[in-house]
């Protein structure tokens, strides 16, 4: 399997590849990039430059998605990174980009002889053609896996808050289910009847306190940015919960 690609002209190294030389699960690298791209979108700041998005069948013919980092992206992924690891990961991405530069075959017009000029031609044509069709397959499985992707993009495009018992139908289960999967990890406790996080996620922006009056008095209520429900799908995913949304796109898969 070759894992350089190049795509409108920008080379690029897969994820799967990317995270053997990171050393780190091809599922948690996928998340650690959609939470880049969450901040670039964030800051307006152009995707195409460091990751574009990608698909491959994997060995049961399942469509699944990847990555495709840009030598920015590479850097943006390494700058992660601490120690040995960063270390190492740089040096092979950077070997990885001048292998690819210095196996690229000089355009056909810079050619003298005519007849190599030509094979060279004739070559770039059909590569080009290959190109084609490899971005009409990739768009066709992208849209195919489009119910996945739209999941993350409704969470980003939100803008409101929601209750613990809102995002956990998501998952199937109650909230007092994923209230007690939060306690358990450490993401929360309960202070005085509110389920309040713990330090080390404060500062995050992750939740909202709401009060509510009725009758018998006034209750506070915490509630979850959409920010804060993107940090419960990942813990989630790594806990081996899936959104129902994407256990119905496995199924007609």
């Amino acid at each position: 399997m070759n894992h350089l690609n190049s795509i409108s002209s920008k080379m690029t190294i897969d994820s799967r590849e990317a995270a053997e030389m990171v050393g780190k699960e091809h599922g948690k690298l996928l998340r650690d990039i959609r939470t880049y791209v969450e901040y670039l979108a964030e800051a307006k700041i152009g995707l195409g430059d460091f990751f574009l998005e990608s698909s491959y069948y994997d060995a049961n013919n399942q469509i699944r998605p990847c990555i495709l980092l840009t030598k920015q992206g590479c850097e943006m992924v390494a700058n992660k990174l601490t120690g040995k690891k960063g270390v190492l990961f740089t040096a092979k991405y950077v070997m990885k980009f001048n292998e690819m530069e210095t196996q690229q075959a000089p355009a056909s017009y810079m050619i003298a002889d005519p007849i190599a000029r030509a094979k060279q031609w004739i070559e770039e044509q059909q590569q080009t053609q290959l190109l084609i069709e490899k971005n009409a397959v990739q768009e066709q499985l992208i849209a195919e896996y489009e119910p996945k992707i739209t999941y993350l993009d409704e969470i980003l495009n939100s803008k409101n808050t929601m209750t613990i018992t809102q995002i956990a139908a998501d998952y199937g289960m109650s909230g007092q289910e994923l209230n007690k999967i939060l306690w358990n990890h450490e993401v929360q406790r309960k202070v005085g009847g509110q389920w309040l996080l713990y330090k080390k996620h404060m500062n995050n922006g992750y939740t909202k306190s709401k009060t509510y009056s009725n009758d018998t008095g006034a209750y506070p209520q915490t509630k979850w940015t959409q920010k804060g429900r993107i940090f419960i799908h990942n813990l989630l995913e790594s806990l081996g919960h899936t959104a129902l949304v994407d256990e119905q796109i496995e199924i007609e898969v």
